[in-house]
């Protein structure tokens, strides 16, 4: 057919266009009796008109694509043909169904080949979205299979046909659609000689599924972030430190921010209060103020309605030195991760120990996790929280230098493209000459992200003037992870190959 005179266009189907569906379907299954009578696909279009569609070239039906709705819970375990269609071929149409199940895709002879099973799959699948149905499933048949019923079982067949090795014209159709193979289906239509009978239980998966319609359970889908570039100044007392703290929270919390991170050591200026004469003293000094600042900063999470990130705060339990970032949650729940790496500075001058946990947290607008600055320059922790759901990374940092920055930058941005996730990392910035070792800041803030076509083509959502005191504000769309992690360019979580390598904690 000439495509200059093709003119395709997708409908939903109607009980008059009853001829055209016949004369399609008898065509595509004379060996299985053709066509549905009519008032099998008049009663499918009366309860679910949306699930029936259609591809129209001029007065011609070209291809087809016929659907029920059904109980997942149900239809997710094994079933037959039967129990989709009776023997009086009656459908059966559950309108409080949370699934979609295809029945059956048709496509012209003389159309083969114009991808048109793609564009109906396409519209089941914008379909699901806009109903919020979790997803397809369809019981397929594998019409190949009778070739090589003799040398090997239908299990077997199914590998061969997903790794390509054979052709069916059916299973490989749908498994180049991003339907999964969920199960063998015995029996599932005994008169399919060419199937043997058998048939596959394909699911695909609605990414953008929503369990519950309630506005204060279902999931965000755009999160504010606010990164705090830190100015080291000096202070005269704890006071004066969380004043200017809570000018940022109130000023960053006017824009809605889900999310407020503080760098790392934001609060180093308080060193100066003191007579210490070793930086070891020094730093042990600056954790007596860790308690009182982290139960201020929970109070103005509430009172701002906004989750902060604390930066990190040096604290002393039973005499040992640890690195900690608090995550204040704005329902007054508080978290801590401890930094696990610890820099050659903070071990040998300061004393500082290293923590032995990871943990993602779980928050009101997504799955989170923190990386105190060294720490996101070992790939195993974000790998580690990958497989906990990581959906946003925070990297609260402190560097002297433009080298040491560019180490957690390109780490960071590692982090983001490899688990798939964004990466939020915070600096300070001036100096406090008054403070051993802490005379100087190299900052440029930033948020990451994937590098794949949803996102910027630098794989940078935004990012702060070096060196200079400020507030970058961000919006992530979380449903762009979603369709990342299923749909990418390329898929660094599903395709890691765990058949010969893993990322464990020991403890």
């Amino acid at each position: 057919m000439s495509s200059e005179k093709t003119r395709l266009e997708i409908c939903n189907l109607t009980a008059d266009q009853y001829p055209l569906i016949k004369e399609l379907m008898d065509e595509a299954y004379p060996e299985l009796g053709g066509a549905w009578p009519e008032h099998t696909i008049s009663l499918l279009i009366e309860k679910f008109p949306e699930g029936q569609i259609g591809v129209i070239d001029g007065d011609e039906l070209v291809g087809l694509a016929l659907s029920v709705q059904v109980d997942y819970a149900r239809y997710s375990n094994p079933h037959t043909y039967e129990d989709i269609v009776d023997s009086n071929d009656v459908v059966s149409n559950n309108t409080e169904g949370d699934t979609m199940y295809g029945l059956d895709v048709v496509i012209k002879k003389s159309h083969r080949g114009m991808r048109i099973g793609r564009r109906l799959y396409d519209a089941r699948k914008e379909l699901c979205r806009q109903y919020n149905f979790r997803g397809m499933l369809a019981g397929g048949r594998i019409p190949s299979y009778h070739t090589y019923r003799h040398e090997m079982t239908p299990t077997e067949f199914i590998e061969k046909v997903d790794r390509k090795e054979i052709y069916d014209p059916i299973l490989s159709f749908q498994l180049a659609n991003d339907f999964q193979v969920k199960r063998l289906l015995k029996k599932y239509l005994p008169e399919d000689e060419e199937s043997v009978g058998f048939a596959t239980l394909l699911e695909w998966n609605n990414i953008f599924y929503e369990p519950t319609d309630t506005v204060l359970e279902s999931r965000k889908t755009t999160v504010r972030v606010g990164a705090v570039q830190w100015q080291m100044r000096s202070v005269n007392s704890l006071d004066e430190l969380l004043k200017q703290v809570e000018y940022f929270v109130d000023t960053v919390s006017d824009y809605q921010s889900d999310f407020i991170v503080f760098p790392e050591f934001f609060n180093a200026p308080l060193m100066g209060l003191g007579t210490q004469t070793t930086q070891t003293e020094a730093i042990r000094f600056l954790a007596g103020f860790t308690g009182d600042i982290r139960d201020a900063m929970s109070r103005m999470a509430v009172e701002y309605n906004a989750n902060i990130i604390t930066g990190s705060m040096p604290i002393n339990e039973n005499g040992t030195i640890y690195n900690v970032s608090y995550l204040c949650h704005r329902s007054g729940k508080v978290d801590e991760q401890r930094k696990i790496h610890i820099t050659p500075h903070e071990k040998n001058d300061w004393v500082i120990r290293g923590g032995d946990k990871l943990s993602v947290f779980e928050t009101d607008a997504g799955r989170v996790g923190i990386l105190i600055c060294y720490d996101v320059e070992f790939p195993e922790l974000g790998r580690m929280m990958a497989e906990q759901g990581l959906e946003i990374l925070f990297v609260p940092f402190w560097t002297d230098t433009k080298n040491a920055y560019l180490r957690v930058r390109l780490c960071a941005q590692a982090r983001a493209i490899e688990n798939e996730c964004y990466v939020v990392i915070a600096g300070s910035v001036g100096n406090l000459p008054e403070v051993e070792s802490l005379d100087v800041q190299y900052s440029q803030s930033a948020v990451l992200t994937p590098s794949d076509f949803p996102f910027p083509h630098d794989a940078t959502l935004s990012e702060a003037t070096s060196n200079t005191e400020m507030l970058l504000f961000s919006d992530l769309d979380m449903d762009k992870l979603r369709v990342l992690h299923n749909e990418g360019s390329v898929r660094n979580l599903k395709d890691r190959r765990k058949d010969l390598y893993d990322v464990i904690m020991k403890k």
